[in-house]
């Protein structure tokens, strides 16, 4: 009987220690998997992971910074060390604005040029910035017309609401003086009989030719009392004109048009108290506003709340239809989040202590916005922090005056960055470019939004050097678009001279430096980078072409072509409101 008991009690042992063995490797296996579940993010936290607003990730990386947490991007407190000044553009040196009238462009006092009975008025539409535009174009379609131009009327109806007359926001004495040898101008037109004198009304084309003016204007001039008034004037003068003429844009826009002294006294306020925090500052068009948002169909990362809000806006506009999120930041029509803007300006070598003025209207989401830009840049001003309530009330009841205020500290500021491609932003690009090639930065958003979606994957010095790469071509650099290409307002590649002396000293003195010797054949090796090569259009968003027919890009110049069109001019003639709320 002992025997089969001792079976008995081994065959129960192996038994107890099996389901010991199992138990133990069941607990193991258990813990292991609550370990990968509390590091796991959940489904909602990993699709979050993929919104461009993800205010948590951003959280990590201040805190990595703050205590060297174990996530690889960590954002140094400095922008490292690089082979480029910063603050100013490669060859700028050897470009320079010329827009002088040529010696067969004759003067304004020949009746041919100013014809005593025909007259050219214009009402503007917009804001500010596309006001701007339609001056300007305005005095050129009147050298076109042979016609004295009267002052033009400024659009006070529209979504801005802003009551100002051409002489509050521009110094109309100035404007008048400073072209008088281009084209005759008057404030109003003269009375006859005693009485005043109506205009006939008329709209013409966007993009309208010198042709078109001769051809739909002229004789409307001729047979409707010698005068005539176009509508809702902006954008209606082809992109290509005559050299001439196309200088003759460039100094109303350079040269006559001034603000008026209020203005241009309380911007020079701004800037020199910008100035006084900091030896050098750049000035960030952020363009965050929700009627902004709402237009660019895009996901921010606020959720059911954020989607239902910027919704009912799009509602308000029925051309606007329901567009994919994922498509269109792929195809680098979203604007960046301030938290972004911040990330690139970093990478791009701009410290933490580098002071920041916003031009801004409301920002979608208000503080909690703009807090991670506030932490990688914490001086961080506007004209509302660094201007007193009673010192901008003259201005603040007035849209377009409080725009020139921010055009004025924007155009003097050693860094430009455009977070949009709206009239505000192509105009200052253009002017800088005019005005000695002062760094303008577009975001390549196109690139820089995967970057942005996997920046915790990566180093920052990986991240920082990748952002550099994708930003050749958007930083304002001469040559950047090749000559005749884009808006003219954006690209006045008609008033940018060479000087080419300049250049060939330079290359022969980068030649000496480089081979220890003077020779010929030394210097034709080495020349002065040429910054289009740096470009690589197919990261820009081929936005429509704003030109007439005869503009057209054909099929087989596309590949040169580095875009600078607006990404809402397609819904623009269906909606004016948008229109508005879009043009600065």
């Amino acid at each position: 009987m002992a025997l089969p008991r001792r079976r008995n009690l081994s065959h129960n042992s192996r038994l107890r220690s099996l389901v010991n063995l199992v138990s133990a490797i069941s607990g193991v296996i258990l813990i292991l998997f609550a370990f990968l579940s509390f590091l796991a993010p959940s489904p909602n936290e990993s699709q979050h992971l993929h919104l461009r607003h993800h205010q948590s990730s951003f959280n990590a990386v201040v805190e990595d910074l703050a205590t060297g947490g174990d996530s690889v991007f960590h954002v140094p407190s400095n922008g490292g060390k690089l082979d480029r000044d910063i603050w100013s553009s490669r060859n700028a040196k050897f470009f320079y604005g010329c827009s002088n009238a040529s010696a067969k462009f004759a003067k304004a006092e020949a009746e041919a040029v100013s014809h005593p009975t025909r007259y050219l008025a214009i009402a503007t539409s917009g804001g500010l910035n596309q006001q701007r535009t339609g001056i300007t174009d305005a005095v050129v379609a009147a050298r076109i017309l042979n016609a004295t131009l009267v002052v033009p009327k400024l659009d006070q109806k529209s979504f801005w609401k802003d009551a100002s007359n051409f002489s509050e926001i521009f110094d109309i004495d100035w404007f008048i003086s400073s072209l008088s040898k281009d084209v005759k101008i008057i404030k109003q037109l003269p009375k006859r009989g005693g009485k005043s004198w109506t205009p006939y009304t008329m709209r013409v084309p966007r993009k309208c030719s010198e042709r078109c003016y001769q051809n739909r204007v002229l004789p409307v001039i001729l047979k409707r009392h010698h005068a005539v008034q176009l509508n809702k004037f902006d954008y209606r003068l082809a992109n290509k004109l005559d050299t001439d003429l196309q200088k003759l844009r460039c100094r109303v826009n350079y040269h006559a048009l001034k603000f008026a002294d209020p203005i241009l006294e309380m911007g020079k306020t701004l800037v020199h108290r910008m100035r006084m925090r900091s030896k050098r500052y750049i000035a960030l068009h952020l363009r965050f506003e929700p009627d902004m948002l709402a237009f660019s169909g895009c996901d921010y990362g606020g959720g059911e709340k954020e989607r239902n809000e910027l919704g009912a806006i799009r509602k308000r506009w029925k051309t606007l239809h329901k567009n994919n999120p994922d498509r269109q930041r792929r195809q680098g029509k979203c604007p960046l989040t301030p938290e972004e803007v911040g990330l690139m300006l970093r990478a791009l070598g701009y410290d933490s202590d580098v002071h920041i003025y916003v031009a801004s209207g409301e920002v979608y989401g208000g503080e909690e916005t703009l807090r991670p830009l506030k932490s990688l840049f914490p001086n961080f001003y506007s004209k509302d922090t660094i201007a007193t309530k009673e010192e901008l009330a003259p201005f603040s009841s007035f849209s377009s005056r409080m725009a020139a205020l921010d055009f004025i500290v924007c155009d003097e500021s050693d860094v430009f960055v455009t977070n949009n491609n709206g009239n505000m932003a192509r105009i200052l690009a253009g002017r800088r470019k005019y005005f000695g090639h002062k760094p303008t930065i577009r975001p390549n958003a196109k690139k820089l939004y995967r970057l942005f979606l996997n920046r915790n994957n990566v180093t920052w010095e990986a991240f920082a050097s990748r952002v550099r790469t994708f930003q050749r071509g958007f930083m304002g650099e001469p040559k950047e678009v090749r000559p005749g290409r884009g808006e003219f307002h954006e690209n006045p590649s008609a008033c940018i001279c060479e000087d080419s002396e300049a250049k060939e000293k330079a290359n022969a003195d980068l030649s000496d430096k480089k081979n220890g010797k003077s020779d010929a054949s030394s210097r034709k090796e080495v020349t002065v980078s040429d910054d289009q090569n740096d470009y690589d259009d197919n990261d820009d968003p081929k936005w429509p072409d704003l030109d007439d027919d005869d503009d057209q890009i054909w099929p087989q110049e596309k590949h040169l072509y580095n875009g600078t069109g607006s990404d809402y001019d397609a819904v623009i003639s269906d909606e004016p409101e948008l229109e508005e709320i879009l043009s600065d």
